[in-house]
């Protein structure tokens, strides 16, 4: 990471929330996802990044919007580089929060949001409102406060979308390889396996995955066992402990992953969700 570039973050002991607010200038971050809902806005510069096959640039006064699983990567085309805020929401307490906000929710459905980035001031406020009472840790009834304010303002933005087992627009090689790999996470996975899985060759096999989730299946992989050391981080476990549970080769092969797709190390992320110290 360049010594210009800085981040911090804080976690919610009641939430599970996340606050971060970094700054990075060239490249951020490598193409990576996460098991959260981001909702945060540029403060400074411009931040571009690419989801869906598609490019964003978010200048200050954009919001950006993202649901789990969606794949993105993060760079600064300008010198001066950018700054945001952005609020990781658990999504079991996001969807468990709206459904007690609204007794009508359908079921079977889940929240998905209407945007990737676009202009809202009112939600731009109430992020900012959220970030700063989680984050400075004021007393449990302005935190609570503001987080309804925050779920008022973001149901502007959200939509209620059916769940579904399989994505139909999707290839169910794809889909077949992905379950795979979800069941598999632990192991030491091989393409032999996923094409013996598939039914098809390698070839059409990355293609085909490619296509569906913007990643090769070994990237994929490697993403399943972050998304899950952040958790695990998270709860306290010592990075050494993670990389051996998770099956890289040892602490610093984690570390050498997590930094690429997170911008700061194990230890570092566990430090400022635990309070702990990494043990030797």
């Amino acid at each position: 990471m360049s010594s210009s570039n800085w981040i911090d973050l804080k976690q919610d002991a009641d939430t599970g929330i996340e606050t971060i607010r970094a700054h990075f200038e060239g490249h951020a971050y490598d193409p990576h996802w996460h098991d959260a809902y981001l909702v945060g806005f540029t403060e400074q510069g411009v931040q571009r990044f690419h989801c869906g096959r598609q490019r964003y640039d978010s200048v200050p006064g954009k919001v950006i919007l993202l649901e789990p699983g969606e794949v993105h990567d993060g760079e600064a085309p300008t010198a001066d580089g950018f700054t945001y805020s952005m609020l990781y929401l658990d999504p079991h307490w996001l969807e468990r929060e709206l459904r007690g906000l609204f007794s009508d929710a359908p079921e079977h459905c889940a929240p998905a949001m209407s945007m990737t980035v676009g202009q809202s001031p009112e939600l731009i406020f109430a992020i900012a409102a959220t970030f700063q009472t989680l984050h400075s840790k004021e007393l449990r009834i302005v935190r609570q406060t503001a987080l309804d304010y925050l779920l008022s303002q973001l149901t502007t933005q959200l939509h209620w979308r059916r769940r579904t087992q399989a994505n139909p627009r999707m290839p169910q090689v794809a889909l077949r390889a992905r379950d795979y790999l979800h069941a598999h996470l632990h192991e030491d996975v091989g393409l032999n396996e996923l094409t013996a899985v598939t039914g098809v060759d390698r070839f059409r096999l990355n293609r085909a995955f490619k296509a569906a989730f913007g990643m090769a299946p070994h990237a994929y992989l490697v993403q399943l066992r972050l998304a899950q050391a952040r958790r695990q981080l998270a709860a306290g476990c010592a990075p050494a402990e993670v990389a051996a549970a998770l099956g890289f080769a040892d602490q610093s092969h984690l570390g050498r992953w997590f930094k690429r797709a997170y911008g700061l190390t194990p230890a570092h992320y566990r430090l400022r969700c635990t309070g702990l110290p990494d043990r030797p």
